[in-house]
């Protein structure tokens, strides 16, 4: 991974912003992730990522933290957090910007207990492939404290697969509609493409039955997004 994500949030940071990331997956075209958006405060979350952080108690650990702007906030509440990401320059400038505890590092690789893991932005996104779920939820439910809790949130894209007339064109045979192959480039220069796994919550309530999760649906979007809770079930 050349890390073109945290190179550009390092330049946002440095105010060398001249040009925002590009992305585009293999069933959609470019798009422009505009980078003051990855540095935008509470009042300019979604309000499935309010919602979140109104719910987070006890210690934290805000999983793939970017720029740490959910970090800042909840620190600034008066909670412990630990912020980890695999990007370093998105570290680098959590730190840079006040977040006490950020990291470098893969979920896998944490061993600490929690009261409350955030997972934002479609959280479902690491676990990469449906296959890979359950053994990303049976590693989380072992970083719950005792009555903890996970709030993750993530999006049905079945809609990106109807056509005109409503009809959908997913094909049965391939993989998992929602894991899409996921293209970055900032700056003219391509990052090594990665898979993102986008999960309709039925699929993601069954597979946190098979692991002993319980898992409810909050709140939802405005656009087939979602907001969910996982407790370890009773």
């Amino acid at each position: 991974m050349k890390d073109l994500f945290g190179q550009a949030l390092l330049d946002y940071q440095n105010n060398n912003y001249t040009e925002d990331i590009i992305t585009s997956t293999n069933i959609s075209d470019e798009d422009t992730l505009p980078l003051p958006y990855l540095f935008r405060d509470y009042k300019d979350m979604p309000k499935l990522e309010q919602k979140a952080l109104n719910l987070a108690q006890g210690s934290v650990l805000d999983v793939g933290c970017g720029a740490g702007g959910h970090s800042l906030y909840l620190q600034n509440k008066g909670l412990f957090v630990k912020s980890i990401d695999i990007s370093e320059g998105a570290i680098s400038v959590s730190k840079i910007r006040g977040v006490n505890h950020a990291y470098t590092a893969s979920i896998l690789d944490e061993t600490e207990q929690f009261d409350t893991i955030l997972l934002l932005m479609n959280g479902t996104g690491i676990f990469q492939k449906l296959s890979y779920v359950t053994k990303y939820l049976t590693h989380l439910k072992s970083l719950l404290k005792t009555n903890g809790q996970i709030l993750i949130d993530s999006s049905d894209i079945q809609y990106m697969y109807e056509d005109e007339d409503g009809g959908l064109w997913i094909d049965t045979n391939a993989n998992y509609y929602g894991e899409l192959d996921y293209y970055l480039s900032y700056k003219g220069e391509k990052e090594t493409p990665l898979t993102w796994l986008y999960l309709d919550f039925e699929t993601l309530k069954t597979a946190c039955l098979t692991v002993g999760l319980h898992c409810e649906n909050i709140q939802e979007g405005d656009h087939f997004d979602y907001l969910a809770k996982l407790t370890i079930s009773e």
